[in-house]
């Protein structure tokens, strides 16, 4: 079976959202409206509303021996994109929630990952496998 994945969320300021899927991140804007709008988020679909009552950062919880949010949304990209990715956000100056690296190093599933945070504090990973057959390896 194959699909796009869909992903909801609010926000309190809909154009903050705008600017940063749609300019930092170079998502393109789909349907829009004053209190939602859609988002090409690398072929899956992203929905951001805008609700009324200001809302606080998610609270996120991490594994005991890791610095990796347990809630976050992520994109597996090409290992070529993954890089040009890095380097927009350092040229950017957007903040890494964790600085990029190579996890499991050596092991099945190794991969290059980095996280930020969007403008509402949502979690996003971005990763990347230099053998892009192996992103569902189990040996």
């Amino acid at each position: 079976m194959k699909g796009v994945f869909h992903l909801a969320f609010a926000t309190s300021n809909i154009e903050r959202a705008k600017a940063f899927y749609r300019d930092t991140l170079g998502c393109p804007l789909g349907r829009t409206s004053s209190i939602w709008c859609d988002f090409n988020f690398f072929g899956h679909q992203l929905s951001i509303h805008k609700i009324q009552r200001k809302i606080g950062r998610p609270k996120n919880y991490y594994h005991p021996n890791s610095a990796f949010p347990a809630r976050h949304f992520g994109v597996v990209l090409e290992w070529k994109d993954w890089h040009d990715l890095e380097s927009k956000l350092k040229s950017a100056g957007i903040p890494f929630l964790v600085e990029p690296q190579i996890v499991f190093q050596g092991e099945v599933g190794e991969q290059k990952t980095m996280f930020i945070e969007d403008p509402d504090g949502n979690a996003i990973e971005f990763k990347s496998f230099e053998d892009g057959s192996k992103i569902f390896a189990t040996e």
